[in-house]
């Protein structure tokens, strides 16, 4: 099993839109950097936990958790030109980017803020704590989920 974080800007899609969902499931598109789409296509797998993070906020927080419920595939927001994400160099024979499903499994009772992981020496190599990183979707260890859950209990 793999554990994720994902980002999202609460004004643009939050945790509270994902519960609101039918069956608390949405798919995660418009994700338009390579490294991160590698993640999506390559590594993400059906039953993988997810952070559900949220991103320009006050704070930027951890909010949850959740679940991959289906693995990468084509974003088909990139063929659309009403898209907000809409990318034309991405084909329908040779899609640029990918998506996965996730399920909400729990949104946390307290929020974990980006201060709080920065101040937990156990996350002190975290990858989202790491200077100058802006990845949306990024790999977070066992240890690091973990400890995220029982802070935010």
């Amino acid at each position: 099993m793999n554990y994720w974080l994902v980002k999202s800007e609460p004004a643009v899609f939050s945790i509270d839109d994902l519960a609101k969902e039918k069956d608390q499931t949405t798919y995660w598109d418009g994700v338009r950097n390579y490294q991160a789409r590698n993640f999506l296509r390559d590594d993400f797998k059906t039953g993988d936990k997810v952070i559900f993070y949220h991103s320009n906020s006050e704070p930027p927080a951890a909010v949850g958790i959740c679940e991959v419920v289906k693995e990468g595939y084509p974003d088909f927001t990139a063929f659309d030109p009403e898209s907000a994400h809409y990318d034309p160099k991405s084909k329908k024979d040779a899609p640029a980017w990918m998506m996965v499903d996730i399920k909400l499994i729990k949104i946390f009772a307290s929020p974990v803020s980006i201060t709080k992981m920065k101040e937990n020496k156990k996350l002190a190599k975290m990858l989202l704590l790491r200077p100058g990183n802006r990845l949306s979707v990024m790999p977070v260890t066992k240890d690091e989920y973990n400890e995220i859950i029982g802070m935010g209990r």
